[in-house]
């Protein structure tokens, strides 16, 4: 049977998703689905954007519900404004067209959005993509995934065959949930992370990227050459990195997006730097090498980067300087 999509209007689909048909248009809807098995399927991947963009509801203090009626206003307004005068065309939004607009208003609540694709095959690709702010999310297998700002992850809307495959840019931390016949791996732009389940923070930035196992076991792997690393230990790989090599996790600097908190337990100076100014956005510079080095021990609970600063530098005997947008440590 030929699909049915000609015979029923986009815009009761996206009421029924809504919850805002009336009866006759629900009763349309379920004779519609009912007809067609394709009819049924396009749907349901309708219906599981929506729910998924729902999930992200909780990271924002903008309900996506009124966002959403906002972006309608402007499609009306779009569509009423691209009509032409010579022959009345007037421009519609396809079914899917009006779902990358259900998933283009999370970025109007400006925390994250979510992309659904379709492609030639029927396959359903989903895109998460933080902003700026931290984002939880859920695969379809039920794992977990907390995704720092400015990080993307892209998967399969369900994950058939023998492998649970997803895409990291940026940086993020994985639950995964055991399946043993089912892999997950993960591609990390230079890196492959591979896992049954475990839980693991991974980080993929300027062709360099950063694996640190928490529970379980993980490989990461570079072309053919691999690691196996165990709670407690790291690997780094860059583009001169030849055979992938475990080290020990020395600090736990890389949990600060998930815990608001920055550890610092004999943390060299510069590292403590790098993560505040990758934390706050900030450019916090050292003035010369010799500093780099300083141990710091201290813990900070988020506070606002001007105490972040003062307290390093009475810890450290340090002095402050500012000019322009960089603040300068130095020697006293």
């Amino acid at each position: 049977m030929k699909n049915s999509n000609k015979h029923i209007d986009d815009d009761v689909l996206v009421k029924s998703l809504l919850g805002e048909a009336d009866c006759e248009e629900q009763m349309a809807v379920a004779q519609w689905i009912a007809a067609d098995a394709a009819n049924e399927k396009h749907y349901n991947d309708m219906k599981l954007i929506w729910d998924e963009s729902k999930k992200l509801e909780g990271q924002t203090t903008v309900s996506p519900d009124a966002a959403w009626q906002r972006l309608m206003q402007r499609v009306e307004q779009e569509e009423s404004n691209n009509v032409n005068t010579s022959s009345s065309r007037t421009i519609k939004l396809s079914p899917a067209r009006w779902m990358r607009a259900a998933a283009l208003l999370l970025a109007m609540v400006g925390s994250a959005w979510l992309i659904y694709n379709l492609s030639n095959a029927g396959e359903g690709q989903m895109l998460v993509q933080t902003f700026d702010k931290v984002l939880t999310t859920k695969l379809p297998d039920g794992s977990v995934v907390i995704l720092n700002k400015n990080s993307e992850i892209s998967y399969p809307a369900h994950f058939d065959g023998d492998k649970r495959n997803v895409t990291l840019k940026g940086e993020a931390f994985f639950s995964i949930t055991a399946n043993k016949a089912k892999p997950f791996v993960i591609d990390a732009g230079n890196s492959s992370v591979t896992v049954v389940g475990t839980t693991f923070n991974v980080k993929s930035k300027n062709d360099v990227t950063e694996v640190i196992v928490e529970s379980g076991i993980v490989e990461v792997a570079k072309r053919e050459k691999a690691v196996r690393l165990l709670p407690g230990q790291k690997v780094v790989v860059s583009a001169a990195t030849d055979t992938p090599k475990s080290e020990n996790v020395t600090d736990e600097l890389y949990n600060y997006y998930r815990t608001n908190e920055f550890v610092c337990n004999g943390t060299p100076l510069s590292k403590v730097v790098a993560t505040l100014n990758e934390a706050y956005n900030t450019q916090i510079v050292l003035h010369n090498s010799k500093i780099a080095s300083l141990p710091l021990s201290v813990t900070f609970h988020n506070e606002p980067i001007e105490v972040v600063v003062d307290i390093i530098a009475k810890t450290l005997n340090l002095s402050v300087e500012k000019q322009g947008e960089q603040i300068i440590l130095k020697e006293r």
